[in-house]
């Protein structure tokens, strides 16, 4: 294993770390406003999951779902750096 793939193996473990929480309630909340909404017509209820889902319920609604998706592409970036897609073949 090289040093890059090493650094990254770091930097993928530490960004997980850090998201799994907000990835977590994210997901779950939206789950949660569609099936509350969508299936059940509690529009009230909903609307709490939407706040919470947005970052609204904690004033973050203009940061949050971007440091999401930060987070995300950096998961993307560092998990598809260490597959074997980008390596060089040798002899071919």
């Amino acid at each position: 294993m090289n040093r890059f793939s090493r650094q990254f193996r770091k930097y993928h473990r530490q960004i997980a770390i850090i998201l799994a929480i907000p990835l977590i309630v994210t997901v779950i909340t939206g789950m949660a406003y569609s099936i509350l909404g969508e299936w059940f017509q509690q529009y009230q209820i909903a609307a709490v999951f939407m706040s919470i889902h947005t970052g609204r319920i904690v004033g973050l609604q203009g940061i949050y779902p971007i440091l999401n998706g930060l987070g995300l592409a950096g998961l993307l970036v560092t998990g598809l750096s260490m597959t074997s897609l980008f390596r060089r073949r040798l002899g071919a």
